[in-house]
């Protein structure tokens, strides 16, 4: 069992915690598959599963369905996201997060997220707009993804009835623009990060860096690349996988920390 009890992160200033990593379901290949290896993630101490409208035409939605029908609707987090087009109304918002529900086959989710800003229209009104969600009872917490700092300042400025908890962004060993200011003010603020694509599509696994510090700590480069970002205060991540295999690998990621030198070191690389 590789899960440590330490490695819970708070979903904003809820009070609520998660598993450091989630498993997200953006490019599933083989839904069946992919189906059995989530269905492992309790085993693993993963509790936190993230998902979206978009992805796969509402498949990997009905996939996460299936999913927390095997394992216990109880024992994982749900994450689903909308898309900003839905976020002209309120009726809008309402009717794209029934049919995600329907997909999903329950009656709430835990965390609903705007995919990204929608351009047409102010931050303050889609907000207010996607309050809905919370409002109506489909969200027990709200938030962002792809927003940067202005925007996700406006964006908790602009709730009247709920807060924004997270702020879902690309960020890797490899990328990482958001420790700039946007991981800065997300922890003065009480906000959490998730990171999607934290292994850049394999990419970490062949670095130079990445893997000297492998050797080094006795993990694989994949389980560095995640923990160096689950080292960082707020912060989730959020890979993808179908394969037993990897999960176990990924997995393997929480339950102990990269040394302070060698974080400082990762910090750095080009």
């Amino acid at each position: 069992m590789f899960f440590n009890p330490l490695d819970r992160k708070p979903i904003g200033r809820s009070g609520e915690h998660v598993s450091a990593i989630g498993i997200g379901t953006w490019g599933i290949r083989d839904y069946g598959r992919a189906e059995d290896t989530l269905a492992m993630l309790p085993e693993y101490g993963i509790d936190n599963i993230d998902t979206a409208e978009m992805y796969g035409g509402g498949l990997a939605e009905r996939l996460v369905g299936r999913v927390l029908r095997r394992v216990g609707r109880d024992r994982l987090f749900i994450t689903t996201k909308m898309l900003p087009y839905h976020l002209s109304s309120r009726d809008e918002v309402i009717s794209a997060a029934k049919a995600s529900l329907k997909r999903l086959g329950v009656s709430q989710v835990d965390l609903y997220l705007i995919h990204w800003p929608n351009r047409e229209i102010p931050i303050s009104t889609q907000v207010r707009n996607f309050e809905a969600v919370y409002e109506e009872g489909y969200a027990r917490y709200i938030g962002v993804s792809n927003f940067d700092v202005g925007e996700l300042e406006e964006a908790m400025h602009s709730t009247r009835i709920a807060e924004i908890v997270v702020d879902q962004v690309r960020y890797s060993i490899l990328r990482r623009d958001v420790e700039c200011s946007l991981l800065p003010y997300a922890v003065r603020e009480g906000i959490t990060l998730q990171a999607y694509t934290p292994l850049e599509h394999g990419a970490v696994a062949s670095h130079e860096a990445v893997i000297k510090a492998a050797r080094r700590v006795g993990k694989t480069p994949i389980q560095v690349a995640l923990n160096y970002l689950i080292s960082k205060p707020r912060v989730i991540a959020i890979p993808k996988t179908e394969d037993p295999g990897h999960l176990r690998e990924i997995a393997g990621s929480m339950g102990w920390r990269l040394p302070a030198d060698l974080l400082e070191a990762l910090s750095h690389i080009v």
